[in-house]
């Protein structure tokens, strides 16, 4: 079953529990659209890859919003940006876990050849493509840094 499939399903089964369901529907109705505005830009059908980055980009939006909330001390609106992060992990794959990254950075700095801080540039591309959706860029980056540095 596809990403989109899944959200489908989800969202019936939201609808079907009503008031229990609320804040999911609503989170992924409007990822549904996020999705449908992609596809109508973009003129043709999501892959689960694209799905992965619409879906990245909604969780990474809510973070942001988060720690905005926690500067203003806006309760209600942090356990709302939380609870909705959590709705949205559950459609991207499990993230890598620290040593398992740092095994797929020092493969690629292995067989980049990189020796230092400069080649971070042939060291980035690599990593991101073999952790797609399983890792924050913030965090590949320090990664690479920290072992070529």
């Amino acid at each position: 079953m596809s990403i989109k499939e899944q959200l489908a399903e989800d969202m019936k089964t939201a609808m079907k529990e009503r008031e229990a369901g609320k804040l999911r529907l609503s989170v992924i109705r409007m990822v549904r659209a996020n999705i449908k505005n992609v596809e109508i830009n973009e003129k043709r059908d999501l892959s689960d890859d694209d799905v992965l980055a619409v879906l990245q980009k909604e969780v990474k939006m809510r973070q942001d919003s988060l720690e905005e909330f926690k500067k203003a001390n806006r309760l209600e609106l942090i356990a709302q940006a939380e609870q909705e992060i959590e709705i949205l992990k559950h459609y991207l794959p499990a993230a890598l876990s620290d040593d398992e990254l740092k095994v797929v950075v020092s493969d690629v700095i292995a067989a980049v050849g990189a020796a230092g801080p400069k080649d971070m540039g042939k060291v980035m591309p690599q990593v991101m493509a073999k952790t797609k959706g399983r890792a924050d860029g913030k965090r590949i980056s320090a990664m690479v840094r920290e072992m070529l540095g």
